[in-house]
């Protein structure tokens, strides 16, 4: 599925696309001074993009330099290890991304409820609306979710930038500081508050699934992640560090989010300014993400291992419509769920298919060692090791803290690797299909 060069992303809406699919701004990381207190909080955001997101990041700018194909990761675990593997990774990612496209929904009805307090009660509605909508701008094409998310995505970033300017030259703040410490900490608390800060840090390798629609791919993916990350953890960080030194009530940040931040530094305007731009980063975040996850199941069915009828493309469009339909459809069943809930189930079958790439990646420096890699991460296969636990290592951590709390996080984690689990059960009844075909032909 190409398309003509002038109708190919370029940098510049590449790196708003990826933006929107892995942040879409600081929306969702309120809790994490809850979790993580005021000493913990800033010293985990900046550990935690080190240690969990440059390994994958150059993981996915190595692979993707030599494989920029249509399906992105799903095609890089093929080439290395084979189909089933290839399922495995499709399956789980299909299943991370509905979860991950039902937060946005959710987290649009928490900021349209700073102007409207009544609309909590017509969540389901307006969250319907919302997922049509973004699968109509999808059948239409990559460009026009470009286009949307480069507009989207200085919307997104403008209120915190009157936010930033309004704090600091009103001189209503006294800035210290921080002591950075994680001593009191259960290890709940962290679990939870390295959940919060992986899942607005996770998405890297969504973006590689359309690379055969970006114009000079490897070049662009190179230059759009840099200016993504780079923006990406300065916004999360003085963002957090202003929330930290205003004094706001930490309950009532988590409870209210950012715009409670923006009324107590600036007033009443700039928590509409900022709630605007929540609304404006979902909506952005929706469309992007469902962009990277159409294309999956398409490549999947191009392998037989879904049905025919998903790798059908529109007619007049040429995208993966009945795909977009498919993910919409199921996403429609799952804006129910809290947000916790569904961050918890989001980041651990992420951090599966990760796993994955980070194998795939070790076996085609095995396998294909000569293959042209025009970005190579330049350590040998001892270092690729130890640069892969640094994210395992974290991901373990997250997972403990889920398993070790006294709520519903611990439950919530056992469905998630249940869920994990179910490709296997998939697996075997494709074959079976398969093999049930094949015997019939030879009758």
């Amino acid at each position: 599925m190409s398309s003509s060069p002038s109708k190919k992303l370029r940098p510049l809406q590449l790196a708003a696309i990826i933006f929107l699919t892995v942040s879409g701004g600081p929306y969702g990381l309120e809790p994490l001074l809850t979790y993580a207190g005021k000493g913990g909080a800033l010293l985990l955001l900046l550990i935690t993009p080190l240690l969990w997101d440059i390994p994958t990041i150059a993981t996915v700018l190595e692979l993707n330099s030599m494989m920029p194909v249509t399906g992105g990761y799903y095609q890089w675990v093929k080439k290395a290890l084979g189909l089933r593997w290839a399922f495995y990774e499709g399956w789980w990612t299909w299943l991370y991304t509905f979860v991950d496209l039902a937060i946005y929904p959710v987290l649009f009805i928490t900021y349209a409820s700073f102007f409207f307090p009544e609309a909590v009660a017509y969540k389901v509605p307006v969250c319907l609306v919302i997922i049509w909508s973004a699968a109509a701008l999808n059948i239409m094409g990559i460009v026009p979710v470009g286009k949307t998310s480069l507009f989207l995505g200085f919307i997104v970033l403008i209120p915190f930038l009157v936010l930033f300017g309004t704090a600091f030259f009103q001189h209503t703040i006294h800035f210290q500081v921080p002591a950075m410490s994680l001593k009191g900490l259960g290890i709940s608390s962290v679990g939870m508050a390295l959940y919060t800060i992986m899942w607005n840090f996770i998405g890297w390798d969504n973006t590689t699934t359309y690379a055969e629609e970006v114009d000079k791919p490897v070049r662009s993916y190179l230059t759009s992640v840099i200016i993504a990350f780079a923006v990406i953890l300065a916004v999360y960080f003085v963002t957090v560090f202003l929330a930290q030194q205003s004094g706001i009530d930490l309950t009532q940040l988590s409870n209210e989010g950012f715009p409670a931040l923006g009324v107590h530094i600036g007033g009443y305007w700039l928590g509409v300014l900022i709630a605007f731009g929540g609304m404006a980063s979902a909506l952005g975040l929706y469309s992007a993400v469902l962009l990277s996850v159409s294309r999956v199941p398409q490549v999947m069915a191009g392998d037989h291992l879904l049905p025919s009828i998903v790798h059908r493309l529109h007619p007049k469009f040429k995208t993966p419509y009945i795909s977009i339909i498919i993910c919409s459809i199921i996403v429609s069943g799952l804006v129910w769920w809290s947000f916790e809930d569904l961050l918890i189930v989001d980041v651990t079958l992420y951090g599966a298919g990760l796993f994955l790439e980070f194998v795939t990646l070790l076996v085609l420096r095995k396998k294909a060692p000569y293959q042209n890699r025009p970005f190579k991460i330049p350590l040998k296969m001892p270092g690729l090791c130890l640069m892969i636990l640094l994210p395992l290592t974290v991901y373990g951590i997250a997972l403990a803290g889920a398993f070790l709390s006294s709520g519903e996080a611990g439950t919530t984690a056992l469905f998630a690797i249940a869920a994990l689990l179910s490709a296997e059960v998939i697996w075997q009844l494709i074959c079976r299909r398969k093999a049930f075909t094949e015997k019939k032909l030879l009758q």
